[in-house]
């Protein structure tokens, strides 16, 4: 997921100071509450129930970013679809359809096969192309009824999915890069103006907001009826989706941009202080703690997780694969560019993007790079797989958007 200058700025001038004076507990604090049920049942649409979709960022509420469908063992270029200003979220893949969101403030539908475009929807009601449009760094949310997302001006848009025409839109205060998540007729997002929001799909009125200490960039996962939270204010919070009221919170001591990813009773997220954490999301307890050895730079990437893997990439220009039970070093593979973008898997084959213009397939158990296609410009959105295709984008101007498969 792509962060903006001004987030570093405004973090390292004054939020890494904050750590220093608010954030050496490292005690957990819990609210008053009911314990989380033992049930770990999900519902979600239709949409992102069928095994040949990707729907959204991280292709469901827990964010695992397994995809459900296979791929040829060789991919080719079927097509490519170019995107002025260029593209930094994760496309969608429903049916036979592409949804994908660009900085040049469209959100376009594709056919699959082709690429060729069905409806385009831009965030100002304007269509003078001259006219700055807010662009799109969030990735669409795929329903039955639309496409959810929210842009660069804080406004989250409801887009009818077979038309392109809005359905609603609703305001915000800041910039919204966190990217969608729905459950039960309810859509959660995070926003630069610190609150996390869940709105009515049907009309996009207001559920409940519930505001944090900082911004929130990450795309909240959810299980249990209970949704998490980790952003700027440097906490792990756990909301109850109903209510909107908070279960609990613990200091983690380090800000995040990732999202997390849940199996079971633990969550796992790369950090700003250059580890990946796992921690046990019931007991609020740190399972386990990554931290490698050689370089200390951030993490952006969002994990993909298997039973027993853990991978994300580095702003240290390396992917790093651990086990997932314990945090031990599996294997890690060396970029010429950060590695923004988050990992997906499908079967024993990891795809991820670098900053250094190439779209990479390794080998999930051993870290052995099978193959490698280079787009010519920064990848930092991160790939989806639906339908026995691939799709991912990049982020440089006069970017495009690429589908690999078979002929």
């Amino acid at each position: 997921m792509r962060i903006l200058t001004d987030i570093k700025k405004q973090a390292l001038s004054f939020g890494v100071f904050a750590v220093l004076i608010t954030c050496v507990i490292i005690s957990m604090n819990t609210r008053a509450a009911e314990k989380p049920e033992n049930n770990t049942s999900i519902n979600v649409s239709e949409t992102e129930s069928k095994p040949g979709n990707w729907a959204s960022f991280r292709n469901g509420n827990l964010q695992q970013g397994i995809a459900k469908s296979s791929l040829p063992h060789k991919l080719e270029l079927l097509w490519q679809h170019t995107s002025s200003d260029g593209i930094a979220s994760t496309a969608a893949i429903v049916g036979d359809r592409v949804y994908m969101a660009g900085l040049n403030g469209y959100v376009e539908c594709l056919e699959l096969k082709t690429g060729k475009p069905v409806w385009k929807y831009r965030s100002i009601n304007d269509p003078n192309p001259d006219q700055f449009a807010p662009g799109f760094k969030a990735s669409p949310l795929v329903t039955d009824k639309g496409v959810y997302l929210g842009d660069e001006d804080g406004i989250f848009h409801a887009i009818e999915r077979q038309t392109g025409k809005k359905l609603w839109q609703f305001k915000t205060d800041a910039e919204i890069i966190s990217s969608a998540n729905i459950t039960n007729g309810k859509i959660l997002f995070g926003g630069y103006d610190n609150f996390l929001y869940c709105l009515n799909e049907s009309d996009g009125s207001l559920a409940w907001k519930f505001e944090t200490d900082g911004y929130v960039n990450c795309s909240p996962a959810i299980i249990d009826n209970f949704t998490f939270v980790t952003g700027c204010d440097e906490q792990l919070r756990m909301i109850d989706v109903k209510t909107g009221k908070q279960h609990s919170q613990m200091p983690l001591a380090t800000y995040l941009i990732a999202s997390p990813a849940l199996m079971g009773q633990s969550l796992y997220v790369g950090t700003y202080a250059s580890e990946i954490i796992a921690v046990n999301w019931k007991t609020q307890k740190m399972e386990w703690r990554y931290k490698d050895p050689l370089k200390e730079l951030p993490y952006h990437s969002s994990a993909a997780i298997t039973e027993e893997y853990v991978v994300v990439g580095g702003r240290d220009k390396q992917i790093h694969c651990v086990e997932r039970k314990t945090g031990k070093p599996v294997w890690k593979y060396g970029t010429r560019g950060r590695v923004d973008s988050s990992p997906v898997i499908v079967g024993n084959r990891l795809f991820i993007g670098s900053s250094d213009g190439n779209l990479y397939e390794m080998d999930l158990q051993n870290g052995k790079m099978l193959w490698k296609k280079n787009l010519g410009g920064d990848v930092t959105a991160s790939p989806a797989i639906g339908s026995g295709h691939l799709i991912i984008g990049t982020e440089s101007r006069n970017g495009a958007l690429y589908c690999f498969g078979k002929k």
